[in-house]
C-alpha cells in the first residue's frame, strides 16, 4: 500500500511539473496578447499588451471638443476596459492549459 501511495505521489508531482512547464509557456504567450479598450463611443482607445504594458493610446479628433477632465476620464475608462478584457483573456488561456478555472494570470506554482 505504501508503494501505491508513493506512485500516486510521484504521479502527482509529475503532473504538477507538467502544469508548471505549460504555465511557463502560457506566461510567455500571454506577453504577446494585445487587447483594445474603448470609451466614449470610441473617442478614446487604449491598447494593452499581455503584461499590462500600455502599447498605444488614441484620442479621436472629436474629443477636442470635450473638457480636459472628460478626456482624462475617458482615458481612464478605456484603460480599465482594456484591463478587464485582458484579465478575462489571460484567465481563459490559463484555464485551457491547466484545466483549473479562475486562476489569476500571475499564478506561480509552489515549487
Amino acid at each position: 500500500m505504501w508503494v501505491k501511495q508513493m506512485n500516486s505521489f510521484s504521479d502527482m508531482l509529475s503532473q504538477a511539473k507538467n502544469i508548471q512547464e505549460k504555465m511557463k509557456e502560457v506566461q510567455e504567450n500571454l506577453k504577446k496578447i494585445e487587447v483594445e479598450g474603448v470609451s466614449g463611443g470610441e473617442l478614446v482607445k487604449v491598447v494593452l499588451k499581455g503584461d499590462y504594458e500600455m502599447k498605444s493610446i488614441f484620442v479621436h479628433e472629436n474629443a477636442k471638443n470635450e473638457k480636459k477632465e472628460i478626456i482624462y476620464d475617458l482615458i481612464v475608462a478605456a484603460y480599465n476596459d482594456a484591463k478587464d478584457k485582458l484579465k478575462k483573456k489571460t484567465t481563459s488561456e490559463i484555464s485551457k492549459v491547466t484545466g483549473i478555472p479562475n486562476l489569476p494570470p500571475d499564478f506561480k506554482m509552489p515549487f
